[in-house]
């Protein structure tokens, strides 16, 4: 074997040393690089190769030998290079830093010379505030010792001589400890500006400028009165401001604290001490905001929520500004008794033509000219028994009442409804026997049925006019109109046309293409285009006025009708209407309005008890509701609507609207209807075209009317249809059992013998011991002899079975009949 067996040959290892490196990229993967490294060959010079200083002159990095080993020569001069390169550049920076020194010195300098002439300036000013004081000072001084020597002239004349004198001197120079001591403080400032001038702090840095945030003039105004309180001697601290602090039922703190003044931080710390840990966004009652005004020393002004009506101001007129206006006519009566043909007949114009069905469904407003020249404005109210909070609205806003009876049929339900509206509103009546030309009028007859409702006319020596007219012929018209400028003489009805508008609005309505429009009956004051108005929940500006002719006007004085556009929504008939100054004042009011409507309502929806509660919730058990929707044109029919809806039903069935409105028929009242599985009802509205594709869709049913008799009578008969239907029972026969069989398969079997009437196989049987019903039920079997039957006529044996029951003896008696189903209607 050889000595090297096993074993690696050794030498020097020279040359390349070949080597594996991983890389590592990402995502995770990996590399293997093969990487070569060379050992760098140094050379050492030997001893006494070269003399110190044995280089040649020109060579470059000096004496050899203090070089570091392995530094060639054109490597030393690169360094020398770098060196004086460096110090070059060193050079340059300590002369760029010396010239910005020098500039930031300059502009201390100035800022420094700004300062001391802006302190030497109030210095000046405080100077001259502080001789004027003491100038005055010292006048005052004199005036009062020149009284004092006046005073006592008369007792020592001598001792006063040199008073003057001693006067003089009142007003020493400031004293030269003090000036010493004020230049010592202006000094020291000097040098604090000094040494913090070439300081950026953060406010300038924030707000760009030199000095800082600008303070506002309330400030500089507060900056000088304190000084020249202080340069006349007087205390700093400003006096006292006592407020009056008005404060709701309740109020935010932050609120309180503006109202009183003060810092919002001191107010919350006083109602912490007093134990109330709030915030400034926090509200407090008004007791508790009291004793912090009182703390303050203000002055509290306890207010309602109700205040904001104030504004609306009620103006006794005086006599002096009140002069005459038209009467306001309202004619009433029973359905087609001619109210309106009586009205279209003194107007000239067909106005019943335009009413569906030839009855009147709203209220009508018109003004009309007599020959006399006498002015009437009249309300046509509708007769139909659903009208009922229209005619009574027509009642309240009235003058005269036109009482129209039809000579033909008397006095009606509808006749004694408006003889208690106007007696309920206290006002005067004249009854217009109407329709005299007919064969089978008879005015006699009512005027004696008008005696039983105490409505005595003249011709039965009451203080009641009455008229015998006829809308067809035009008998009695002149005298009607001259009864009624009679009355109106009578009563002497005047207003003042020079202040606030003041009306009741009569009936309302939302227009596709003018919006909500409201027509208004003016009771005092005059109208203008222009107002700011507030009525009801709503308010607005007269954006236009149009009379009852369709023609637009600038103005409308008392007793005139005009339809008001330039609402901001429709407000229920019978709203009043007031002019107030600004927009704000209205929306505040009608704010305030609607915010208490919604309160009342959700009180009253939680004024019920528990208990009550739950009465009613297993009374509605078994009531079924009819659900609808209704909407209308205006809003006194859909008023009317509703309230006749509310009358259909019985303890059974009842009419339950979920919505009502006024204006077209939209998308939002179909997913109503759809998710509430109710019809839509539509009274002289249309629905749009979306919302007619929504319905065809969803299944939503839409019914129009354009007579509230066709509404009333259809929803009546849907209810009618939620009737349970009446079961009548119909006595067939009676049957007497003789004796009882025992039939394997069958059970007991009855051997009976037909004794009045029929017995049939599918009638209701009751069996009867000693005439107590002991079992209602069917028959299972019917049979003559041995064969299966129908029936089993009277004086005839047969054999019967019952269902599910075999305690039957003989003497029973069989109890035989049959059900009806009779179809129920509404009253």
């Amino acid at each position: 074997m050889s000595e090297n067996d096993g074993k690696k040959t050794l030498g020097v290892r020279g040359g390349a040393r070949p080597g594996n490196v991983k890389q590592s990229f990402s995502h995770g993967r990996t590399k293997n690089v093969v990487v070569e490294t060379k050992r760098k060959r140094v050379v050492v010079p030997k001893p006494g190769a070269a003399k110190p200083g044995g280089g040649r002159p020109g060579q470059a990095g000096g004496d050899p030998s203090k070089r570091p080993a392995g530094i060639s020569d054109a490597e030393m001069e690169r360094r020398m290079r770098a060196l004086q390169a460096a110090k070059a550049r060193e050079a340059e920076e300590a002369e760029k830093r010396a010239a910005e020194e020098k500039a930031r010195e300059e502009e201390r300098q100035r800022r420094r010379e700004e300062a001391e002439a802006k302190e030497r300036a109030e210095r000046e000013r405080e100077a001259a505030l502080k001789a004027k004081a003491e100038e005055d000072a010292r006048k005052k001084k004199e005036a009062e010792e020149a009284a004092k020597r006046a005073a006592a002239e008369a007792a020592q004349p001598k001792k006063e001589a040199a008073a003057p004198a001693r006067n003089l001197k009142a007003a020493p120079a400031p004293a030269a400890p003090e000036r010493k001591k004020e230049r010592e403080e202006r000094g020291r400032k000097g040098r604090d500006d000094n040494r913090r001038s070439g300081k950026l702090t953060v406010n300038q840095a924030l707000t760009g400028g030199e000095g800082g945030r600008q303070k506002s003039m309330a400030a500089m105004k507060r900056k000088q009165e304190r000084a020249r309180q202080k340069a006349m001697g007087a205390p700093v601290e400003r006096e006292k401001v006592v407020r009056d602090v008005q404060v709701p039922e309740a109020i935010v703190v932050s609120e309180l604290a503006n109202r009183m003044a003060e810092r919002v931080a001191d107010v919350v710390k006083s109602l912490m001490k007093m134990g109330m840990m709030v915030t400034q966004n926090q509200t407090i009652d008004a007791d508790t905001a009291e004793l912090i005004i009182e703390e303050f020393g203000h002055n509290i002004q306890r207010v309602s929520d109700s205040d904001v009506e104030d504004v609306i101001q009620q103006i006794d007129d005086s006599d002096e500004d009140l002069k005459s206006r038209p009467p306001v006519v309202t004619i009433m009566g029973h359905v087609d008794h001619g109210k309106t043909s009586l009205l279209d007949a003194i107007r000239n114009a067909k106005v019943v033509s335009g009413e569906a069905g030839g009855i009147t469904q709203h209220i009508g407003a018109y003004q009309v000219k007599t020959d006399n020249g006498a002015v009437l404005s009249f309300l046509d109210t509708p007769g139909h028994a659903a009208f009922t909070s229209m005619r009574s609205r027509g009642a309240q806003v009235t003058d005269i009442v036109v009482l129209v009876v039809a000579a033909d049929d008397s006095v009606m339900p509808q006749t004694i409804e408006a003889i208690n509206h106007a007696k309920a509103a206290g006002v005067p009546m004249i009854v217009a026997i109407n329709k005299i030309d007919r064969p089978a009028a008879d005015p006699q007859k009512v005027r004696a049925e008008l005696l039983q409702h105490e409505v005595i006319v003249e011709d039965m020596s009451g203080d009641v006019q009455d008229v015998e007219v006829s809308a067809i012929t035009g008998q009695g018209l002149d005298e009607l109109l001259d009864a009624i400028a009679l009355q109106a003489e009578i009563l002497e009805l005047k207003a003042n046309p020079d202040r606030a508008a003041e009306g009741a609005v009569i009936e309302a309505q939302l227009d596709v293409g003018r919006g909500p429009v409201a027509t208004v009956l003016v009771q005092k004051g005059t109208l203008k285009q222009g107002d700011i108005f507030v009525v009801g929940e709503q308010y607005g500006r007269v954006r236009a006025l149009v009379d009852d002719k369709g023609a637009r006007v600038q103005t409308a004085g008392p007793s005139v009708p005009v339809e008001v556009l330039g609402l901001n929504g429709t407000p229920e008939a019978g709203d009043v209407l007031n002019v107030v100054e600004t927009e704000a004042q209205a929306r505040e009011i009608a704010e305030y309005r609607h915010n208490a409507a919604k309160e009342k309502r959700a009180a009253a929806g939680a004024a019920a008890t528990l208990e009550q509660l739950m009465q009613k919730a297993k009374d509605d058990e078994n009531v079924q509701e009819l659900p609808i929707l209704v909407k209308a044109d205006v809003q006194g029919s859909a008023e009317a609507i509703v309230q006749a809806m509310e009358k259909i039903g019985n303890d059974e069935v009842r009419v339950r609207v979920l919505h009502y409105g006024v204006g077209a028929i939209t998308e939002t009242d179909v997913g109503l209807a759809e998710a509430s599985g109710a019809p839509i009802m539509g009274f002289n509205v249309r629905a749009n075209a979306s919302a007619r594709n929504t319905a065809n869709q969803k299944g939503v049913e839409i019914r129009y009317y354009s007579v509230i008799y066709d509404l009333v009578d259809d929803v009546k008969a849907a209810a009618s249809g939620l009737l349970s239907a009446e079961i009548r029972e119909n006595f067939i026969g009676y049957a007497q059992i003789k004796e009882v069989f025992k039939v394997t398969g069958v059970g007991k079997v009855a051997g009976c013998l037909v004794t009045e009437g029929v017995a049939r196989r599918s009638a209701g049987v009751r069996l009867l011991r000693d005439n107590v019903v002991i079992h209602e039920g069917t028959l299972k079997t019917l049979k003559r002899f041995k064969d299966e039957v129908k029936e089993v006529l009277s004086g005839q044996e047969c054999g019967m079975a019952f269902e599910n029951y075999d305690d039957i003896r003989p003497d029973d008696v069989i109890e035989i009949f049959e059900r009806e189903e009779i179809e129920r209607k509404l009253d």
